[in-house]
Order: structure tokens, then sequence, then C-alpha cells
């Protein structure tokens, strides 16, 4: 999952977005996007306009993920650079992605080995 702070939703920053994106992901088949007129002009500009997708429910996909970075959002409105915003977000969800676990998944002996295994690993690598 990768995560971009920007204060403004406007072209430039979906531009921005998108060719960050495209350069570090290649071509893709599909870009799925909500409605904002930001993504079509970014698109248009790069000439990209028949990938974009925008459906009723496509979307959902592109927005739940998104939820646990919302709820961090409110944490984060202390910081004073965007900068210092943008470094946390990275690191934040490389961290949290690391020892995230779906509980109702597996059961409590499988939870309770790959949960150790994250920190054992965790540890590993922060001893080094």
């Amino acid at each position: 999952m990768q995560s971009f702070v920007t204060k403004t939703r406007d072209k430039k920053a979906a531009l921005k977005f998108v060719k960050k994106t495209m350069r570090r992901y290649g071509q893709p088949d599909a870009i799925v996007t909500d409605l904002h007129r930001s993504y079509g002009a970014a698109l248009k500009a790069i000439g990209a306009v028949g990938l974009q997708e925008t459906g009723q429910w496509m979307n959902n996909r592109v927005e739940n993920p998104q939820l646990p970075f919302r709820r961090r959002e409110r944490a984060m409105q202390r910081f004073r650079r965007m900068r210092s915003l943008q470094m946390f977000a990275a690191v934040h969800a490389s961290v949290f992605n690391h020892f995230k676990s779906e509980r109702s998944v597996y059961s409590r002996a499988n939870f309770k080995k790959n949960r150790a295994a994250a920190l054992a690993e965790w540890r590993q690598s922060g001893a080094a």
C-alpha cells in the first residue's frame, strides 16, 4: 500500500501521484478513481483517459483501505510540515502492515504464532 499526502486535491497533486505510481509499478490495465475532476484532468495530461474507470461500486476497493489512514489523519493534524507527515505515514503504513493480521480469519493458536514471528522479525531488524 502506498500513502501519499498532499495539502490540495487538484490536478497538480493528482498528476504527481499518478506519475509516481506509474514509475514504481508500471503501466496499469485500468485506473479506478472516484469522480473528482482532478483525476480526469491528470489522466488527460498523460494521455491515459481510456484507462480511467469510475463505477458506482468500483471505488469501494480503493476507498476502504484508506479508512485506517483517515483514522490516523486526526492524530497527524499536529504535524507542522508536510514532509514530516509524509515520512510518518510511509513508515507507519509499513510497520502497521507488518503487525496487522486479521484475527477473525485465523485460530487463536495460529494468530499467536504469526504474531510471535512478526515480533521476532521486528526485533531482529531493529537490532541490526
